[in-house]
């Protein structure tokens, strides 16, 4: 593995492309509710309620406990957090 070049560190984390894709979308989500957490200056539990979750699950969230939360949860979230969604597809680089 010395010297090995790796497109992500995701790529490293699982077996499979897929789940590094996966795991790459899932953390660029859950950054962008950080943000919009971090932003709103309120109690973990006013946000926790705006997002319609508990707020144990705001603070797994928060501490980047991606295991925790699926692609789903996390469009749920941004909706919530008024936030929309803009996709690009393209092809990886060889």
């Amino acid at each position: 593995m010395a010297n090995e070049r790796v497109n992500s560190v995701w790529d490293v984390l699982v077996d499979s492309p897929e789940e590094a894709e996966n795991l790459r979308v899932r953390s660029q989500l859950m950054r962008a509710i950080k943000q919009v957490v971090n932003d709103w200056n309120i109690s973990q539990k006013e946000a926790a309620q705006r997002l319609h979750i508990t707020q144990p699950r705001l603070n797994d969230l928060l501490k980047g406990k991606i295991d925790k939360f699926s692609l789903d949860a996390l469009v749920n979230m941004l909706a919530s957090a008024n936030l929309k969604i803009e996709i690009h597809v393209s092809h990886r680089a060889a």
